[in-house]
């Protein structure tokens, strides 16, 4: 079997994974604050998510979203309206200097434990449409039609892994007790900054669709 559209796929993939958005953001935010292990369960619930977006993608995401226009608007507006939630409660809790104040879905939370902080992972990466729509559009463009199952599976095992390979690599950059101390130093801002940045990805991705 040819697998000349690997080196489609490859680079756009690299070239995505390691692009800034809520996903590293998330991360280095909760690595920052809450050490390692928060960070790096962080990191595992975006892999999951990228789990689930690389498996809808070859069960026919594209086609579907093709039949079904109000499907795609309605995940990007419920993303959207994740994502500027969890900016608008990340610059609350900022406003307050209270860290502790956001239990759910535990934006803000200085030390949300493992199990909050891969559910934050999780929620991130699935509210995030464009994850659904890179893995949709070059699934479809870059695979071979006739994609068995184990190839299919080694695929969502591999955009899992790498994700949460990735993720959990920048955990434990920002983890480092030099970039936690330097951190709680401009804990305030960061957080506002962070809070500022969801919200304007959420914000950004509802005016476009609302075009």
């Amino acid at each position: 079997m040819e697998h000349h559209w690997l080196l489609v796929l490859l680079p756009i993939w690299i070239v995505a994974l390691v692009s800034p958005g809520p996903d590293a953001l998330l991360v280095a935010q909760t690595a920052a604050s809450a050490g390692r292990r928060d960070g790096s369960a962080c990191a595992a619930g975006i892999g999951a998510g990228m789990a689930v977006w690389s498996a809808a993608a070859l069960c026919g995401l594209a086609t579907l979203f093709a039949e079904a226009a109000w499907l795609y608007r309605l995940v990007v507006l419920a993303g959207a309206a994740y994502l500027v939630v969890a900016g608008l409660r990340m610059l609350a809790a900022a406003g307050r200097g209270d860290w502790h104040g956001t239990e759910e879905p535990g934006i803000g939370t200085l030390h949300p434990g493992a199990f909050v902080a891969f559910r934050r992972g999780l929620i991130t990466n699935l509210s995030n449409p464009k994850a659904a729509v890179l893995f949709a559009s070059v699934f479809a463009v870059t695979l071979p039609p006739n994609t068995g199952r184990g190839l299919g599976t080694a695929l969502v095992l591999g955009a899992a892994c790498s994700s949460a390979l990735w993720y959990v690599l920048l955990a434990r950059l920002l983890s480092a007790e030099a970039v936690r101390v330097a951190y709680r130093r401009a804990e305030r801002g960061v957080t506002a900054a962070a809070g500022a940045c969801f919200a304007g990805f959420g914000a950004a991705l509802a005016l476009r669709e609302a075009r």
